[in-house]
């Protein structure tokens, strides 16, 4: 600017700087909002059932003990009608998996571990998704929930973003949302129970917005009730997959009336699980 500057210009530099100091500060809490947390450290409660750094968590991780009786009943037979479809649900933690031996020995569906929280993807999601659906299995991917990290909706776009979406292939379970006892500390997170019941809705309903699917569930009675009171609000919307080693679930989140996938055996290194019904109803949710 040559010569002393005018009253015009001075308002105008002044004005700039203004609207970039001010975009600037506008943008902070956006990136904030979106930056990754720091990986969170296992309890030892966590440590001792196997999940030795963040990212480690599986279905289920909670109720698998070391003594003897526990895994006497991990090994029970599970007892829905016969018929009904096996599956297994696998995660970094077990690396390659010899997906048709698994076929051969009449395992007809898997889950596979996508991500965890905000800032973990599965290292081992590719191969084990893929290799899962190459064997002839229907297969889904699921998202383990940190709702301390951020929103439903958030973790909801996040794992779609990395492997968790759906399609109408018939060969592609709906994803499934792992909400259970937190391995990282407090076990409901911090929330209350109105608080967790509206995270896990917002979860659900962002997924069901992208996807046009309502996700399952995979839970506890146990949790369920700690951290949500037992509440009814997801009845009839979303299937529920159920752990419970020693029998079949005969207590279900409130106005349940049976689960869908039954986890049953934390066995031989894998997670094991059974559909109530046949592999045409498992091929029926994967389409529905």
């Amino acid at each position: 600017m040559n010569g002393p500057p005018t009253m015009k210009n001075v308002l105008r530099a002044l004005c700039g700087t203004s609207i970039v100091t001010l975009g600037m500060a506008a943008a902070m809490p956006m990136a904030q909002a979106h930056a990754k947390p720091a990986l969170p450290t296992p309890t030892a409660a966590a440590r001792a059932a196997g999940i030795t750094t963040a990212g480690g968590a599986y279905p289920g991780w909670e109720s698998k003990k070391a003594s003897s009786t526990r895994q006497a009943s991990q090994q029970m037979a599970p007892m829905y009608t016969s018929g009904n479809a096996y599956g297994v649900d696998v995660s970094a933690y077990q690396g390659s998996v010899a997906w048709g031996t698994l076929r051969a020995e009449g395992f007809q569906f898997a889950y596979v571990k996508a991500t965890e929280g905000t800032n973990y993807t599965s290292s081992r999601f590719g191969s084990q998704y893929s290799g899962s659906y190459s064997s002839g299995m229907i297969r889904g991917a699921y998202h383990f929930a940190l709702p301390n990290q951020s929103s439903g909706s958030y973790q909801a776009d996040y794992f779609i973003a990395h492997g968790g979406g759906w399609s109408r292939d018939g060969r592609t379970l709906p994803g499934a949302l792992d909400i259970e006892y937190n391995p990282y500390g407090s076990s409901c997170y911090g929330y209350g129970w109105s608080g967790m019941t509206s995270w896990i809705k917002s979860f659900v309903n962002r997924y069901h917005y992208r996807t046009g699917r309502y996700p399952v569930v995979y839970t506890t009675y146990d949790w369920w009730a700690t951290c949500t009171g037992n509440t009814s609000a997801l009845a009839g919307l979303t299937p529920f997959w159920i752990a419970q080693y020693s029998h079949v679930p005969t207590q279900l989140p409130a106005g349940t009336k049976s689960s869908y996938i039954w986890q049953y055996s934390q066995s031989g290194g894998l997670d094991k699980n059974r559909f109530n019904g046949t592999i045409a109803g498992l091929r029926s949710l994967a389409l529905r």
